[in-house]
């Protein structure tokens, strides 16, 4: 049975297609490089300037700072208070992660010198 299956999977299993072979007429070639100068333009005017990728990371890091104060503070409420926020403590402590991780990725994909 296993000789079977290897027979059938060693035969092909189509017959082979050839791509048909055009002439190129001499205006092909320009109107492909133009397009390509046209993405490159749309490209440059949709491009982030630094100050604009600052203020981003700005954007992403406050709220991180924010929860992560918010985050301790429920910690320390909990272990020398007593008080019952485990469940609030760990909802902000995975959005912290959360964006602390997004915070680290747009950080090195903007600025890290590749």
């Amino acid at each position: 049975m296993a000789c079977l299956l290897i027979v059938c999977f060693m035969l092909p299993s189509g017959s082979p297609v050839y791509a048909d072979e055009k002439k190129e007429q001499p205006g092909d070639q320009a109107q492909v490089m133009q397009s390509f100068e046209h993405l490159e333009d749309v490209k440059q005017s949709k491009a982030m300037t630094t100050e604009q990728k600052h203020r981003i990371m700005f954007l992403l890091g406050v709220p991180l700072l924010i929860i992560l104060l918010i985050t301790g503070g429920l910690g320390i409420a909990m272990g020398v208070y007593g008080r019952q926020v485990f469940v609030l403590h760990m909802i902000l402590a995975g959005l912290a992660v959360t964006l602390a991780i997004v915070h680290a990725i747009v950080g090195l994909v903007w600025f890290y010198p590749f």
